[in-house]
This record gives structure tokens, C-alpha cells and sequence, in this order.
């Protein structure tokens, strides 16, 4: 139906990004060894909705993410699929599914534990361990550039291919 234009379909989920690189894997020499800082503090958290054409629409605080702050990313009249995650399932969220259904737009939610179903996991785990430079957490305001760069030319210089 997306494929079609008949319907709009999102993959959503927040993420958040602090000043303790994200390396899963590093081989490094004692003679050379590869120096990354890391600091604990604060952090930039992201909303996002991604659908599979690589649009993407984001919001970051420097705040965590509540309830309110997600019901106000999903405006837009479409399918929205989201994880099982506890602000998905509060009360203020699932209060909101039938006012948004009276609007078309609907909400499934994937099986648990099944994050590899979304989609914007996929985005998510590009920019923390293949996108973002070293050099990103070397300051609070690096990392804030630096990523903001990235979410606003995703889909242009950045792209995922399903």
C-alpha cells in the first residue's frame, strides 16, 4: 500500500547520543593505541519518524523524551510503527490512539524484543557507529554540530538502502 501511495508508512523511536563514543569493536596497538575521550553528563535525545524513501522527521532536546514530547512528533496522517518501548505503551500515549485514528493515522506496534522490525534502529546504529567522526566527542557542542549535520543531510549525503 506504501509502494502504491495509498498509504504514508513511518518507522518510529527515539535514541539519545552523549560524549561516551559508541566503538562495538577496536584492534589497536600499545605502541599506537587509539585515544578516545569519554564523558559522562549530558546527552542530545532524538524522536525521529523514517519512512523507507530515507525521509526523515527529528527532534532534538537536550531534555529527556516523555510521552508529550513523542504524541507531539506524530502529526502527520500516516501508519506509525513503533517498539514496545514504556513511553509507547503509557497511559497519555494510548490515550491519544483514538483521537489519532479519528484522523487516520494509526499506530501498530511491532513483537517485542524485535528491534531489528524497525527500521530507524537501522539509522540509529549508522550514525552511532559509522557516521559520527571521533572528533564528535570531543565537546558537548561538537557532538550537538556534528550530529545535527548528519540528521538534517540524512536522506542526501546519508542514505540507508532497504
Amino acid at each position: 500500500m506504501e509502494d502504491s501511495g495509498y498509504i504514508d508508512l513511518n518507522f518510529g523511536d527515539e535514541s539519545h547520543f552523549g560524549l561516551t563514543p559508541n566503538v562495538p569493536y577496536a584492534w589497536q596497538s600499545k605502541v599506537n593505541p587509539i585515544l578516545l575521550p569519554a564523558a559522562k553528563g549530558k546527552f542530545l535525545n532524538v524522536v525521529g519518524l523514517m519512512n523507507r524513501k530515507n525521509d526523515l522527521f527529528f527532534e532534538v532536546n537536550e531534555t529527556t523524551f516523555n510521552t508529550d514530547k513523542f504524541i507531539g512528533q506524530v502529526v502527520k496522517r500516516t501508519i506509525v510503527m513503533l517498539e514496545n518501548s514504556p513511553i509507547h505503551r503509557s497511559k497519555k500515549f494510548m490515550a491519544k490512539i483514538k483521537e489519532w485514528k479519528e484522523k487516520d493515522l494509526l499506530v501498530f506496534f511491532l513483537p517485542p524484543y524485535s528491534p531489528e522490525l524497525n527500521l530507524i534502529e537501522i539509522l540509529w546504529r549508522r550514525i552511532k557507529y559509522q557516521w559520527l567522526p571521533f572528533e564528535a566527542y570531543l565537546s558537548f557542542q561538537n557532538l550537538k554540530e556534528r550530529l545535527s549535520y548528519l540528521l538534517n543531510n540524512f536522506g542526501k549525503l546519508y542514505d540507508i538502502k532497504y
